[in-house]
C-alpha cells in the first residue's frame, strides 16, 4: 500500500503552477498524489507529470470535482456536462499516467434531499446508464473509475458500502470499483472493518481521513481493525490523506469546515503520514 496526499489540503484550484508543492510531498515521504482537478483547463497534464516524475511522485488518482452543474442523475444539460468533464479527466489521467478517477462520479456533491423510491429508481437508472458510457471511455484509456459514496449530509444517493457495491453491480464494467473513506464510513456504516472485508477486491481506492477531517490517528477512529481488514482483502492500492483546513477557504466552506481542527495544516501531513506508516 502507498500513502499519498490529496491537494485539497493546501489548494484549490490545483493549477499547473501547484506542482510547486511536490518536492515537500516528497520530503515528507509521500509516495503518490491525489489532484482533484476541478477543471480540465486548470492543468497541462504533461506538465504535471513530468513535475512528479522529477520529484519520485506518481499520480495515483484524480479526484473528480462533481459541482454544480455536473450530475449524472440530473436534467439532461447536467448530465452531458458531466460526461464531457468526466471524459476529459479521463484523457488527462491517461497522459499523467494515473490509473484511477475517484470520488462521487455520480451526482453533484451537496445535493441532498427526500426522494420518493419511484424517483429514486429513476435517478439510479440514469447514473447507471451514464456510467456504463463512461466506464466504456475509460477502459479504452487504461483507466478505473472508483466510485465513492459519502455521508448523508452531502449526498442523498449513495451513503454505503452496499449501495456502493450495487450501483457497482449495475453497471457491470471491469474497471468500476469501490472507494471508501473513513471520514464518511465513520457517519454512515456500523463497523468501518466489516465494510471494507464486504468490498474484498472490489475496493479500488482508499482515503484515510480523520473523524473530524483532521490528522488520521488523532481522532477517534479505531484503526487498528480497518487497516487489518485493508490486509485481509489483499488491498493493494493507496492510502490517501484527505483532509481540510480552513487555511483553503473555498474548500472549507464546501466542506463546512468552520473551524481550526489542527494548529497547522502541515502536521495534517506530517503526523497523518507517520502515523500511517506506524499502523501499517
Amino acid at each position: 500500500m502507498r500513502i499519498g496526499i490529496n491537494t485539497f489540503l493546501f489548494t484549490s484550484p490545483f493549477t499547473t503552477e501547484s506542482v510547486k508543492l511536490f518536492p515537500m510531498f516528497k520530503k515528507w515521504g509521500f509516495e503518490t498524489v491525489e489532484i482533484p482537478v476541478e477543471s480540465p483547463e486548470h492543468i497541462d497534464a504533461a506538465k504535471v507529470k513530468a513535475a512528479a516524475d522529477k520529484h519520485g511522485l506518481a499520480i495515483g488518482s484524480i479526484c473528480a470535482c462533481i459541482g454544480p452543474g455536473r450530475d449524472f442523475r440530473g436534467t439532461a444539460a447536467e448530465q452531458k456536462t458531466a460526461m464531457v468533464y468526466c471524459k476529459a479527466i479521463i484523457d488527462q489521467a491517461a497522459i499523467m499516467g494515473c490509473p484511477r478517477i475517484i470520488g462521487p462520479i455520480y451526482s453533484v456533491v451537496g445535493k441532498a434531499d427526500a426522494v420518493e423510491p419511484a424517483a429514486q429508481k429513476k435517478e439510479f437508472a440514469l447514473v447507471v446508464k451514464n456510467l456504463k458510457v463512461l466506464a466504456a471511455y475509460a477502459a479504452k484509456k487504461g483507466v478505473d473509475l472508483c466510485i465513492e459514496p459519502l455521508n448523508r449530509f452531502e449526498t442523498d444517493f449513495l451513503n454505503t458500502c452496499d449501495k456502493g457495491l450495487a450501483l457497482i453491480k449495475a453497471v457491470g464494467a471491469k474497471n468500476v470499483k469501490l472507494h471508501l473513506d473513513t471520514f464518511h464510513m465513520n457517519i454512515e456504516e456500523k463497523n468501518q472493518a466489516d465494510a471494507i472485508r464486504k468490498a474484498g477486491k472490489l475496493l479500488g481506492h482508499f482515503h484515510a481521513c480523520g473523524s473530524d477531517r483532521g490528522t488520521p490517528g488523532n481522532d477517534h477512529i479505531d484503526w487498528k481493525p480497518i487497516i487489518k481488514a485493508l490486509k485481509d482483502i489483499g488491498y493493494k492500492g493507496d492510502l490517501v490523506i484527505e483532509s481540510f483546513t480552513t487555511d483553503v477557504k473555498v474548500i472549507a466552506r464546501a466542506a463546512a469546515i468552520w473551524r481550526r481542527i489542527e494548529p497547522t495544516t502541515n502536521e495534517i501531513a506530517v503526523k497523518g503520514i507517520k502515523f500511517l506508516k506506524k499502523v501499517l
